[in-house]
């Protein structure tokens, strides 16, 4: 197991300090300037978790309220708001330096059978095929100052596959629509909880780009300002998040500085086991004179 893929799983595994009062770390997961969303989110997921028994979520919804701040720990805050016949609910505070940063509902649901159907997963090319983010990244490097080539190319914990990746750099508008493969080896034999968990933070990663692709706009631009706004996922299953899953994303509109995103989430034998919506400011940036 890599460092990257240890850091992760120690990330979302937060630590008690009294009765529904929780730890996690700051610094870590994607971006070293804030803390990355899905981060929060997974570790909110993670402090609901130690406080529920023998059920698993199968919804939640998150606001982001503030930047988190990297260099410091968050604390997390549970609200046991129900235990019911088939229904668990807790809510969670995400808090630094006294502010909210995060607020979440998250509901469990006891197993019981029902009618199933499903969309079909989409028809894309095998992972196997792609080139990973770290060849992609690589293969730009040149176009930024050396003093962030270290972090551009920093290993990171998820493997992703774009299956129509676009310039970092100088993007043509695209359709909203787009597909990546992604996964984490090393969770491999992890509770069903923590799976739930990393697929909490994945879940963040890419989505928010997808309100970006009709105008032609990456983060790499330095054209937009852009942040997310609300998180909500549904979970229709187990996850093995060690295997390749797809992610198909597409963003239905976008005004106002705001750009909305929805995902579904396939594993390898296109069984449909997450469904995620996303509103986020994609705030045009005045250049600079």
């Amino acid at each position: 197991m890599s460092d990257a893929h240890q850091t992760l799983l120690d990330l979302l595994r937060v630590e008690a300090l009294e009765v529904d009062l929780f730890r996690g770390a700051g610094q870590g997961g994607e971006t070293p300037t804030r803390i990355f969303g899905g981060q929060v989110i997974g570790q909110a997921l993670a402090a609901a978790y130690q406080t529920v028994e023998d059920r698993l979520c199968h919804s939640l919804h998150a606001y982001f309220i503030r930047p988190g701040d990297p260099s410091i720990p968050v604390i997390y805050q549970v609200d046991r708001a129900r235990d019911g016949g088939s229904f668990t609910t807790r809510r969670v505070v995400a808090i630094q330096h006294g502010r909210q940063i995060l607020n979440m509902a998250a509901s469990f649901h006891a197993t019981e059978d029902g009618w199933s159907h499903q969309h079909p997963m989409p028809k894309v090319e095998d992972p196997g095929g792609l080139a990973d983010r770290e060849t992609l990244r690589a293969s730009v490097v040149d176009q930024i100052p050396e003093k962030h080539h270290a972090e551009f190319l920093r290993p990171r914990p998820i493997d992703i596959r774009e299956v129509a990746p676009r310039d970092f750099f100088a993007p043509k508008p695209a359709d909203d629509v787009n597909h990546l493969w992604f996964r984490m080896a090393a969770a491999r034999g992890i509770s069903p909880a923590l799976q739930h968990c990393l697929l909490a933070y994945a879940s963040d990663m890419n989505l928010l780009g997808s309100s970006l692709r009709p105008h032609g706009q990456t983060w790499f631009t330095g054209k937009v300002m852009t942040a997310s706004l609300d998180h909500a996922m549904w979970f229709h299953g187990p996850a093995n998040f060690s295997d390749w899953h797809l992610y198909t994303m597409d963003s239905p509109w976008s005004g106002g500085a705001r750009g909305f995103n929805r995902g579904t989430i396939y594993n390898r034998d296109g069984t449909l086991i997450a469904s995620v919506a996303q509103e986020g400011l994609i705030r045009p940036m005045k250049p600079k004179e």
